[in-house]
């Protein structure tokens, strides 16, 4: 058994496959899951876990050199937003409709319990050296 970090099997078996340039869809309940991707659905209830929770999370495990968020996150949910400027150096925002076509590209879905609109994020890998 892990001593720490992510104890999720599935989630730390996805992240273990994930390379240069990867993406990875950290969304709320409601958004629309692409076919193609592999998922891990974390979600237990309305809010259980939080957008938060999980981001902070894969954030301390990989390594990012890009993210894309929906530009209606702004007005919408401002929580989310100042989570996403906070943690993420270079966020790029689009279109929700736009967000939703390219998380289609996307290797892995994360999908939390998270209630509040707009809470996605389409995390780009890098590498550590």
């Amino acid at each position: 058994m892990r001593k720490g970090g992510i104890l999720n099997r599935h989630l730390t078996g996805a992240l273990a496959e994930l390379g240069h340039g990867d993406r990875v869809l950290v969304c709320d309940a409601g958004m629309p899951i692409p076919d193609g991707p592999r998922v891990v659905d974390l979600a237990f209830r309305a809010g259980i876990p939080s957008f938060e929770d999980v981001l902070a999370g894969l954030l301390d495990e990989l390594v990012i050199e890009g993210a894309i968020a929906a530009q209606e996150v702004r007005e919408a949910n401002p929580a989310a937003d100042g989570l996403l400027t906070g943690s993420i150096a270079e966020l790029a925002y689009v279109p929700h409709e736009t967000l939703k076509e390219l998380s289609a590209g996307a290797r892995l879905v994360v999908r939390t319990g998270e209630a509040r609109p707009y809470a996605n994020v389409l995390l780009r890998c890098g590498v550590f050296f």
